[in-house]
């Protein structure tokens, strides 16, 4: 194994290696075991390593502020298996609309401790929500209250928190930056303070506490706890929702805060601002599930040129972080993993910004290898689409080497299931 192939292996889950034979295993399982077993693309989770951070993260911050809660951020990965390891593991769910309040449900959640966010919920998902007993809504906008008090039932009184807009710019992709003035999402100080007085003073409504979050993807923990001092200036409340955003290393040049680090900056940061009595809960999402999966394609053509295009059987139907964001990957033929010279692996679909990986060296790529991409556990499966046709591929946890499947491919069929 060759000094470029344990670098590449650095951005897969913990304990991936090669078998003799050079084939890439990931959780105990050979990759060409997953695909001969499923077929390809397929999204193949490390489920004991998304296990052990979801402990990680609760027992991290529990050792720094005890009266806190985790919430995994639902839209980074709502499938039912990943969420029902959340809730098995005693966590909250951070859920952004009607359908991740259903899959919630269908993985065992506690209603309690789900919290609804959205910068424009209908009055469908606030029924919805209301209907499942959700403990927490986070009202961004006095549309929100507007809802909820035409909504909630007599005789009940919901939970709310606020999102404060922070005014932190932070150094990640404009797509993920959320807490900066002018942002679309939450209220800036003087509206939050409003919308604060307003819910105080409704009969149907309970002020808990304020919520912020700065953004996605951001590898330096000083920048998300730069928030915490914002939202401490609008008074003392029972919870600070701290919101989440730590990033994680997609590609060399990146490197994120460690947890511990993250954990650190951001409690003394409250140390500093909160009431010592007050209650911390944060909603990781990226950080918790990306680094612990791999995406495998078949190599389907390679066209040589002044660019050698290595074309994949999947792509921006499975990954739309590239054409979204420009968010770099890094990528492996399974059975050759490191070395080789620069090429530009990219998808099926009819559009050029298809790109998957440019410039990533592949040894002698040939059509029918398996070919792995690494850090896709978050907002792949979240936005998985069916452009060209392409069907929505399936999950798998690796449980130890047995590859067990969690979520089947999409089937012809089921591309027409709505038609009428």
């Amino acid at each position: 194994m060759t000094a470029g192939a344990g670098e590449l292996l650095g951005l897969f889950p913990p304990g991936s290696t090669t078998d003799p034979d050079g084939m890439l295993r990931v959780g105990g399982c050979r990759l060409d075991d997953v695909a001969a077993a499923h077929g390809t693309p397929v999204l193949l989770v490390d489920d004991r390593a998304v296990r052990q951070r979801a402990r990680d993260y609760a027992a991290q911050l529990a050792a720094r502020w005890p009266d806190s809660q985790v919430l995994f951020a639902s839209k980074a990965f709502p499938c039912t298996a990943v969420l029902r390891l959340m809730v098995e593991e005693g966590l909250g769910l951070d859920v952004a609309g009607g359908g991740e309040i259903v899959t919630a449900a269908a993985a065992g959640a506690d209603p309690a401790r789900l919290v609804l966010h959205g910068n424009a919920k209908t009055g469908e998902e606030i029924e919805l929500a209301l209907e499942c007993g959700i403990g927490t809504v986070v009202v961004d906008n006095t549309d929100d209250i507007d809802r909820l008090e035409a909504l909630v039932p007599r005789g009940r009184v919901q939970g709310c928190l606020v999102r404060v807009i922070p005014g932190v710019q932070a150094s990640t992709y404009a797509a993920y930056a959320t807490g900066h003035a002018g942002s679309k999402f939450g209220l800036a100080p003087d509206a939050a303070r409003a919308a604060i007085a307003r819910i105080a003073a409704s009969p149907r409504l309970r002020m808990d506490g304020v919520h912020t979050h700065v953004g996605s993807q951001i590898l330096d923990a000083a920048e998300l706890a730069a928030a915490v001092a914002p939202v401490a200036a609008l008074g003392d409340f029972g919870v600070y929702d701290l919101g989440g955003g730590l990033g994680c290393r997609y590609t060399y040049a990146d490197h994120p805060a460690a947890l511990a680090e993250y954990l650190d900056v951001l409690t003394g940061a409250a140390r500093e601002h909160l009431p010592a009595g007050a209650r911390i809960w944060i909603e990781p999402g990226r950080s918790m599930v990306a680094p612990y999966a791999v995406t495998v394609y078949r190599v389907t053509t390679v066209k040589p040129g002044e660019t050698t295009f290595v074309a994949v059987d999947g792509g921006m139907g499975d990954n739309l972080e590239v054409a979204l964001v420009g968010q770099r990957f890094e990528a492996a033929i399974a059975g050759r993993v490191g070395g080789g010279e620069p090429v530009t692996v990219v998808g099926r679909h009819c559009e050029s910004g298809d790109v998957l990986s440019a410039g990533v060296p592949l040894p002698a790529p040939r059509v029918g290898d398996l070919l792995a991409v690494p850090v896709t556990g978050a907002y792949c499966y979240t936005m998985a689409n069916n452009y060209n046709g392409a069907r929505r591929i399936p999950v798998a946890f690796a449980d130890g080497g047995s590859g067990r499947l969690v979520v089947r491919r999409e089937r012809w069929a089921e591309l027409l299931s709505r038609d009428v």
